[in-house]
């Protein structure tokens, strides 16, 4: 599949205390840029997609470090849109052992989520390209954003552009009946769908049996049905299930799960050691959507996703600083972590 890649979404500034430090404790920050899209637009970029992120940013110095941290890595930055007053902010403590992380979200007002139709021309901006990537944090925004994105949608599929959305629930952005019917909509101009243990659930009520989260305790099974309800009621091309098994907040279990309609493909699954979690959903949709202009088939595709997730897992920051050939390494079963001379 040739062409380019545009995701649609919000970067932010985050600031997060040094170390496993609590916001109690720190009289610092670690300041770095990220948000879920963008993070996908990174991974592709990094495998060598050509790749557009779109969003709105303020005119200022904080908003240009955003554009210049996605234009670092080769991201086409020439279709964000500048207004507004501020960049949106999110903090970030990381949890350890029985202590969970936390998030603490500072964009309400910012200049991403008090965007209009008028800063974004869609037919301007899909022109040559072959995917259109969003996530269900976008609309969550409120404001113009899920009119906007459905604009976004109707017009790829005007011009048979692939569509992906990653459900991606946030319980601190919006309700669970808001998200279904928001969602639901725009779901029904999505090709390609992914998800974690809890969207389906939170956002279109359909759960896995046998399945408790808290607990670390995932099955499969019910996560195959999950996967056949989404496919049949949007008539999805592909239905892609991330399974996320929490020991701690230090050591989680990771694998995937891929539904074509016909065939279920499960991935291997990682013991995972975290350095950082952040971004660990969107390092996997920027592995699945690669894999997909690739042409490669059901089991290695997810395979590949699940490979570039685990890596993600163990790099501080959002963005997954990996190459294909590091994904590959780990696919092929070399996961020792021994020193590469």
């Amino acid at each position: 599949m040739k062409g380019k890649v545009i995701t649609f979404g919000e970067i932010m500034l985050r600031l997060a205390p040094h170390g496993y430090y609590r916001f109690e404790q720190s009289n610092d920050f670690d300041a770095t840029y990220g948000g879920g899209e963008a993070n996908v637009s990174v991974s592709l970029a990094n495998y060598g997609i050509t790749t557009q992120f779109v969003t709105r940013v303020p005119e200022h110095e904080i908003g240009q470090c955003a554009v210049n941290a996605l234009r670092r890595y080769g991201v086409d930055v020439s279709h964000i849109a500048r207004g507004g007053n501020r960049l949106g902010i999110y903090y970030l403590e990381k949890g350890a052992s029985q202590r969970p992380s936390k998030v603490i979200y500072d964009r309400t007002g910012s200049a991403f989520a008090t965007a209009s139709h008028n800063d974004f021309d869609w037919k301007k901006i899909f022109d040559g390209a072959c995917w259109f990537h969003f996530t269900g944090i976008t609309p969550a925004l409120g404001g113009e954003l899920p009119s906007i994105c459905l604009e976004a949608c109707k017009t790829a599929k005007e011009m048979g552009i692939t569509v992906s959305c990653d459900l991606n629930y946030r319980k601190k952005l919006w309700s669970k009946e808001e998200a279904g019917r928001v969602m639901g909509e725009l779901c029904r101009y999505v090709d390609i769908c992914i998800a974690n243990e809890e969207d389906a659930c939170d956002v279109f009520g359909i759960r896995a049996e046998k399945t408790d989260v808290t607990k670390g305790e995932v099955d499969i099974s019910g996560y195959q049905n999950v996967a056949r309800h989404l496919l049949e009621r949007f008539e999805f091309k592909k239905v892609a299930i991330t399974l996320r098994e929490s020991v701690s907040a230090n050591d989680n279990g990771w694998s995937a799960l891929l539904y074509d309609g016909s065939e279920f493909y499960l991935s291997r699954k990682y013991n995972i050691h975290i350095v950082d979690r952040v971004g660990g959903g969107d390092s996997f949709g920027g592995g699945l959507i690669y894999a997909c202009m690739n042409g490669y088939d059901g089991q290695k595709t997810v395979e590949f996703a699940a490979a570039a997730s685990c890596l993600k897992h163990s790099i501080e920051g959002d963005f997954n600083m990996v190459s294909v050939a590091e994904v590959e390494r780990l696919m092929q079963g070399d996961a020792s972590g021994r020193v590469q001379r």
